[in-house]
């Protein structure tokens, strides 16, 4: 049996393939290669009126990358919302050495000196592949995902992989797509050359808000 590392996780990636684990307690990770993929697509994201202004406010402070391995251990807590989650002790291990190479990122929400929310997830080429995300204060994961897109359009990325369709994400216009047209968009996505961390995030928001139809 092959050790898993980093790098063979990116290669996987560049495949469309990804790794879970059937629970936290769970040693054995599993490869997915669903027939249906789930993608956010960029140019259709919506952000609730609600949502907006809540981002608008400026409630929580937006950092990228400051507490990468805080952020993959909360999206593992179980909670009473998520009784059970698919990260494991290797998923922890495997994303941080992919974070410590610079192809996988966090967004993170603070207040008060504290993380209350965030999302991570892996950068290659012009391909964003969503992970997981948390909330310990209401609409800290959903302020995260909107200045993920954000940073994903201002940098040029096109293609944001949620792997499954949930109906939460379908409420800021997530779709599947077969395997086919999945594969074929994530080749061209590869090779764009990007830079998930470019800009700061006063910039990368009013660039979204101004081109936003929202």
């Amino acid at each position: 049996m092959i050790d898993l590392t980093p790098q063979i996780l990116l290669r996987a990636y560049a495949l469309g393939v990804f790794p879970m684990a059937e629970s936290a307690e769970s040693p054995e990770l599993y490869w997915f290669d669903p027939e249906e993929r789930g993608i956010l697509p960029l140019e259709a994201f919506h952000v609730p009126r609600r949502l907006r202004r809540t981002v608008r406010q400026g409630r929580f402070e937006i950092r990228i990358d400051s507490d990468f391995a805080a952020v993959v251990r909360a999206c593992a807590e179980a909670t009473a919302q998520r009784p059970n989650t698919w990260i494991n002790p290797e998923i922890e291990r495997l994303y941080v050495g992919l974070h410590g190479l610079g192809a996988a990122h966090s967004v993170e929400c603070w207040r008060a000196g504290r993380l209350v929310g965030g999302l991570y997830g892996v950068a290659l080429g012009g391909a964003f592949f969503g992970e997981s995300m948390f909330s310990r204060e209401t609409d800290a994961s959903k302020v995260a995902l909107v200045h993920l897109v954000a940073r994903l359009r201002l940098n040029g990325f096109t293609l944001l992989d949620t792997q499954f369709v949930t109906e939460h994400l379908r409420g800021f216009g997530a779709i599947e797509i077969p395997r086919a047209e999945y594969r074929m968009r994530l080749a061209a996505a590869i090779q764009r050359r990007t830079d998930f961390t470019a800009h700061d995030g006063a910039t990368v928001m009013a660039e979204f808000w101004t081109g936003s139809a929202d």
